[in-house]
């Protein structure tokens, strides 16, 4: 991780209560604009932004494992499901399955994904800054702002 991406962290972890403040107002009000402003946003970030010089995502956090993808990584890895699940996963207080440590198991030293091709659903859309109705995912959002630090410059642009 570079030094800008730190810092962008950094500067997210310091004003995560405004982050919260502001995202409990539009969650409240769903202002029209809301899905423009981080599209837009989104979209200018990860021009620049290199996934493969952070890997912050994959390194501190986990997707949650829906049943398809089990099923497809396991069949990808020629595993049965149920060796999949023991040998990666662990069912979390919510009961979905996550990974049992950080950083990913399928995370290479070169940040790339081991099974990018048939990763899940929860990585295809990580950091989820570019879906439709925003207002109803901006607790996750601003969790995202202290792992992604695309996503906290994406927040700091629009609040």
């Amino acid at each position: 991780m570079n030094e800008l991406d730190r810092e962008s962290l950094n500067q997210a972890k310091q004003q995560l209560d405004l982050t919260k403040k502001t995202f409990k107002k539009w969650k409240q009000s769903k202002p029209k604009d809301l899905d423009q402003k981080f599209h837009k946003s989104h979209d200018y970030e990860f021009k620049k932004m290199d996934c493969l010089t952070c890997a912050n995502c994959c390194k501190t956090t986990s997707p949650i494992f829906r049943d398809a993808d089990i099923r497809r990584i396991a069949k990808h890895l020629r595993m049965k499901e149920s060796q999949f699940i023991d040998s990666y996963l662990k069912m979390d207080d919510e009961n979905d399955y996550v990974l049992q440590k950080s950083p990913c198991h399928f995370l290479g030293a070169d940040n790339k994904c081991e099974i990018y091709e048939v990763r899940p659903l929860a990585c295809r859309e990580y950091p989820h800054t570019d879906r439709k109705n925003m207002h109803q995912i901006l607790d996750l959002t601003s969790q995202n702002t202290l792992v992604c630090p695309a996503v906290s410059r994406i927040v700091q642009k629009i609040l």
